[in-house]
């Protein structure tokens, strides 16, 4: 209980540093003639836009295509990338075949892949969702092929003795030693498949946070961009701690 309350104490703190810090930072912005046309990104502007979009309901509706982006990346990055680095993590020679272009692959960053995406789509959100794909699938591989090389060789051995057949090693063995280390994948995956996707929303769509932060910019709305992005904080916080609940949750770790 005692370290629960200063859990939430220094978390209050925390916050109430970077409020106070935002607020310095506003009204040195707003005291210069020179920027105070971008008063707007002060504290007081930002949270009474923010209650604006909440209060007229429109917050949602900026949010969920935003999220739906994010689930159809993920959703095809775990698909792709927990079989395949469930199989580098066991083949050795496919592990050898595929590290150097994987490597070189991974150090793409996946706004470069941005001009193929639209050629090779025939819709903006195919193509948004193909990025955010791009961003996830490599943590995700290598974080499940690491968690099946710690796996000991024996298990296998003593569940091939006991007649156990793939899938069951796959559901009994694999999966569960795995899962820490998948899930923190998963994790990871999702910290840098959020922030690529509000460039990524710099496309022609004309929907979700990455669109609402460019037309708050070109409408000069700067106390509703600056809500945006902390809107834009708050459900990348929200989502990472759903992750690490699950990590802690269902990872599963090796006693003794």
């Amino acid at each position: 209980m005692r370290g629960q309350v200063v859990s939430l104490g220094n978390a209050a703190l925390g916050i109430g540093l970077l409020l106070g810090l935002w607020w310095i930072g506003g009204w040195i912005v707003a005291s210069n003639p020179a920027t105070a046309n971008f008063a707007g990104f002060a504290p007081g502007p930002a949270f009474k836009s923010l209650w604006k979009l909440i209060s007229g309901g429109s917050l949602w509706s900026t949010m969920q295509p935003s999220l739906l982006r994010i689930l159809g990346g993920m959703a095809w990055a775990i698909a792709i990338g927990v079989p395949v680095g469930i199989a580098i993590g066991r083949i050795a020679a496919l592990r050898n075949l595929t590290h150097v272009p994987f490597q070189f692959l991974r150090m793409i960053s996946p706004l470069s892949w941005m001009p193929i995406a639209v050629l090779s789509f025939s819709s903006w959100e195919g193509a948004i969702v193909f990025l955010i794909f791009a961003a996830a699938v490599w943590p995700i591989t290598f974080a499940t092929a690491n968690g099946i090389r710690k796996i000991d060789p024996a298990w296998f051995k003593v569940a091939r003795n006991l007649g156990a057949r793939s899938w069951q090693m796959l559901l009994q063995i694999i999966l569960p030693a795995a899962a820490q280390d998948v899930l923190t994948g998963i994790r990871l995956a999702l910290g840098t498949a959020w922030v690529v996707l509000v460039p990524a929303e710099y496309l022609g769509v004309t929907s979700g946070l990455g669109y609402a932060i460019n037309d708050a910019r070109d409408t000069l709305e700067y106390d509703r961009l600056a809500a945006i992005v902390v809107v834009i904080g708050a459900v990348g916080f929200l989502l990472d701690w759903i992750c690490l609940t699950l990590i802690k949750r269902y990872g599963w770790t090796r006693e003794g």
